[in-house]
């Protein structure tokens, strides 16, 4: 945008030097208008944020919802048929679990690794590990660091995760 107004300033000084006569204000606020239009577009249009950063965003999200004990929040980027680790734990049980943190006044900390996505078709798999500290008396045999494999598949225009696995690492 600072180019487009920076070349019609200058065509303006050089036109006035040259003894050419200036445009008009309603020109002038058509071209600028015309030219701040175009800007907004190509912005719309490069702005699209690639689905590897939804994913990761989606991934941090539902961490930070545990932390908080946010049931809604876990559940939030969950398909409605989520399977984690081969039928151990579906969305509602999930959720219900991270509400009973809650209610009990516990918290877990939620430590995130590094997040790799990596496209499988249409759809996406992410790993990465995930450090569950704290965690009160519900869950203190679960704590410790986890390898995570999670599966992603498009629902409406959202990415949710429809199967993750995980093996405790250390």
């Amino acid at each position: 945008m600072r180019q487009i107004i920076g070349t019609y300033a200058r065509v303006q000084r050089q036109a006035a030097c040259h003894g050419v006569p200036s445009m008009n204000g309603s020109r002038k606020i058509f071209l600028l208008s015309a030219a701040l239009l175009a800007c907004v577009v190509m912005l719309a249009a490069c702005h699209r944020t690639p689905d590897e950063e939804r994913i990761r965003a989606a991934i941090t999200a539902t961490a930070q919802a545990a932390e908080a004990g946010s049931a809604s929040g876990v559940g939030e980027s969950l398909s409605e048929d989520f399977d984690g680790n081969a039928g151990e734990m579906d969305r509602r049980r999930l959720m219900a679990m991270v509400g009973l943190l809650k209610l009990r006044g516990e918290s877990v900390g939620v430590l995130l690794g590094p997040v790799s996505v990596e496209p499988r078709g249409e759809r996406m798999v992410a790993t990465f590990t995930v450090t569950l500290s704290s965690g009160g008396r519900l869950l203190p045999d679960r704590l410790g660091v986890y390898r995570v494999t999670s599966g992603w598949r498009k629902e409406g225009g959202d990415w949710r995760c429809y199967t993750a696995s995980w093996e405790r690492s250390i």
